[in-house]
């Protein structure tokens, strides 16, 4: 790391005898072509050192020079925003030179090119599933990194992108409700959907935000209880019966919870048809939870 550091105060003298890009593109010297895609590196002339470095890199593979190359090769993209091309070129430097100066720093930035890649929410995660995997790799290989804060920020970032979208995943079940046109069967609910989805979630991801994880839990309650209310007689007592198992589970995790009335509204009616057998009653303060989004 203190090397790369240092190949920038090397070839600072060099920014003023660069010459016109053309000619350099044009130059069948490799040595000062190299150093030129240096000096364009260091004044932030990131393409037209991409260029450069692309030129010279078979010539140099080999050398001393070779690895450097890649590495800047790769930087060079990554400044210029091609994440793609930067994340195959240090993938390409770990695999090639797995004991090279530049391999730590070449795996960090092969995670960071995914990270810059992920899309929104709503879309393919795939990116997000690769810049985890990568972190995760790198923190293994390199426990003791002065990166190590920083990854570990970019995780928690990426695992709350993938609960996010299952978050929305589950809210978008809820908002169906009853609805059973995307339905694959007579048996299928949204509801079910919902907690299934929201449950997952919060398995899979137990270092999602706090007040992400109210929301979900919040949603599990909604949905068990909307559940029981359009089961038939013969289930609806027993989920019921898991609503309010669900009720003093989110009670206990949420004792503070901006939801603690609508919980307590939930458990008050579940208890009444409890004790009804399952006689379903009007309750106005029940209402409102059909519209809570």
């Amino acid at each position: 790391m203190h090397r790369y550091s240092l190949i920038l105060l090397f070839v600072l003298p060099f920014l003023t005898s660069c010459g016109d890009y053309n000619s350099v593109i044009k130059s069948a010297d490799y040595e000062y072509k190299y150093e030129a895609a240096k000096g364009y590196y260091a004044e932030g002339s990131y393409r037209k050192a991409s260029e450069v470095f692309m030129q010279v890199l078979s010539v140099l593979r080999g050398t001393q020079y070779g690895d450097e190359c890649l590495f800047l090769l790769g930087m060079s993209n990554y400044r210029s925003g091609d994440y793609e091309s930067a994340r195959d070129f240090f993938k390409k430097y770990y695999q090639s030179y797995p004991k090279g100066t530049y391999v730590e720093l070449s795996r960090f930035f092969c995670a960071m090119s995914n990270y810059n890649s992920v899309g929104d929410t709503r879309l393919d995660q795939s990116c997000t599933m690769n810049a985890l995997t990568e972190f995760s790799d790198f923190l293994e290989l390199y426990p003791d990194t002065k990166l190590k804060t920083h990854t570990q920020d970019m995780i928690f970032n990426l695992q709350d992108k993938l609960v996010e979208k299952e978050y929305m995943s589950a809210k978008l079940y809820y908002d169906l409700g009853t609805y059973t046109g995307n339905c694959m069967s007579y048996d299928d609910n949204n509801y079910e959907a919902c907690i299934v989805t929201a449950q997952n979630a919060l398995k899979d991801y137990p270092y999602a935000s706090p007040e992400r994880k109210e929301e979900l839990s919040i949603m599990v309650l909604r949905s068990k209880y909307h559940l029981a209310r359009h089961s038939i007689i013969e289930k609806r007592v027993e989920r019921f019966r898991d609503t309010v198992d669900e009720y003093y589970a989110f009670l206990n995790e949420f004792p503070e919870s901006q939801y603690l009335k609508e919980a307590k509204s939930i458990y008050n009616y579940a208890e009444r048809v409890i004790a009804k057998k399952g006689d379903l009653e009007e309750d106005e303060d029940l209402t409102r939870i059909k519209k809570t989004k």
